[in-house]
């Protein structure tokens, strides 16, 4: 059975807002090469997190598509 319009769209938005993460994270990585060593890895905690919330949006839209999540209107 296929998703209904409503959960294809918050699939949808959930993989949109991961990827809006990995790109901001990739983007604070360029940016903290330029600084010393001790900012650089202070920014690296920073892009863990943001790369910890990215891969449990993906999860969350994998279990959006499995069917295990699911948005009622």
């Amino acid at each position: 059975m296929g998703l209904t319009k409503t959960n294809q769209d918050l699939r949808r938005d959930l993989k949109s807002a991961a990827l809006a993460l990995e790109d901001a994270a990739q983007d604070m990585f360029r940016m903290a090469k330029q600084y010393g060593e001790a900012e650089l890895l202070a920014a690296m905690r920073k892009i863990e997190a943001l790369h910890v919330e990215a891969d449990r949006l993906t999860q969350y839209a994998d279990e959006v598509k499995a069917g295990k999540i699911l948005r009622t209107q």
